[in-house]
């Protein structure tokens, strides 16, 4: 029986100008930066046809574990103003942005850390974050919110209520994708106490990016992970053999399934390996959201799925173990630091 999920170590083109803009599908993904062709899905989550919904993200989440989404229903504006005041927290001088630093002895993971480098002459990782949670609200601890842009806090709690109805379809999409009810896979993440744990990453310009390879290749120990991305190439998923590029789409948000969706799942959905890389003279950014299961909930393959022919393929174990697990076998300067 499987500890945990083994594969891998733990993530401007335009905007639309209104909201309610949709985006066509079949012209959403065109090439990378590579000039191959992205194979990464790309969903229209507006699809009144809910059974060919469902049908498109089991699909994605089985064969690839990453997909893009459009027509979600966040605003465009809404987006803007996400990307715009995380990019001015960066820019700020340093001394300002150390205000909100993760204490060192800290067990949490929320604040502000940096792995820059002066000097790119070893292989180090190379970007500035900041992790905080967004919710619920009780969860949300606003020491390490930033208050200068000053509406930081107020795009941020909005952009949390947004997401909710993303999140909602999703786990139901997944939940009935494996033939359970729609509410099996949230419930079992922790339900309403499902904790959003934004992070922000931030890679400048580096000079030697063959020596900085801002992440290594890991999954995400979440049960989900939704991303919003700036326009700078640098995201790769694999997939077998290949690594691909996974293009930028205007407005559109990136889905990486999460370890804890593998494992609730009981391996029909695949954690997607994937990795992050800077470039050599643009600014890359990006928003990503881990969907955590609270410290103490038990996760395990859900009972619905397992049976005589079709054993649990993971051991059940409260959250919290599974990262210290996880965690305890990987350079955690890769991860978090």
């Amino acid at each position: 029986m499987k500890m945990e999920v083994e594969r891998g170590v733990q993530a401007n083109i335009g905007s639309l100008s209104h909201s309610n803009e949709q985006v066509e599908p079949e012209a959403a993904v065109r090439t990378c930066h590579n000039g191959t062709v992205s194979e990464i899905p790309t969903i229209d989550l507006n699809d009144p046809d809910q059974e060919r919904l469902t049908g498109a993200i089991a699909e994605a989440s089985q064969e690839w574990g990453i997909f893009q989404v459009i027509n979600h229903g966040i605003p465009s504006e809404l987006i803007n103003k996400l990307q715009g005041v995380g990019r001015e927290f960066f820019e700020l001088p340093q001394e300002e942005k150390e205000a909100y630093a993760r204490p060192r002895d800290a067990k949490d993971i929320e604040g502000y850390g940096t792995r820059l480098q002066k000097e790119a002459e070893e292989k180090k990782s190379w970007v500035d974050h900041i992790f905080h949670r967004i919710w619920p609200p009780a969860s949300r601890n606003y020491r390490f919110w930033p208050k200068n842009p000053p509406s930081y806090r107020e795009v941020n709690e909005e952009y949390a209520n947004c997401m909710r109805g993303v999140v909602n379809k999703l786990f139901r999409c997944l939940s009935l994708g494996l033939g359970v009810e729609g509410h099996a896979l949230k419930e079992a993440v922790g339900g309403d106490e499902l904790e959003y744990m934004l992070k922000i990453n931030y890679y400048p310009p580096c000079p030697r990016p063959d020596l900085a390879p801002g992440l290594v290749p890991h999954t995400d120990l979440s049960s989900i992970t939704i991303l919003v991305p700036n326009d700078v190439p640098g995201l790769l998923a694999f997939k077998g053999d290949r690594s691909i590029d996974v293009n930028y789409i205007p407005n559109a948000l990136i889905v990486t399934i999460g370890d804890q969706i593998e494992i609730l799942s009981n391996g029909k959905y695949k954690a997607v390996l994937h990795k992050a890389t800077p470039h050599k003279e643009k600014t890359r950014i990006s928003w990503p959201v881990f969907l955590d299961p609270p410290a103490d909930m038990v996760v395990g393959p859900l009972p619905q799925l397992v049976n005589g022919k079709n054993p649990p393929k993971y051991e059940a174990k409260k959250y919290k173990d599974y990262v210290h697990f996880k965690l305890d076998e990987l350079n955690k300067k890769w991860l978090l630091f």
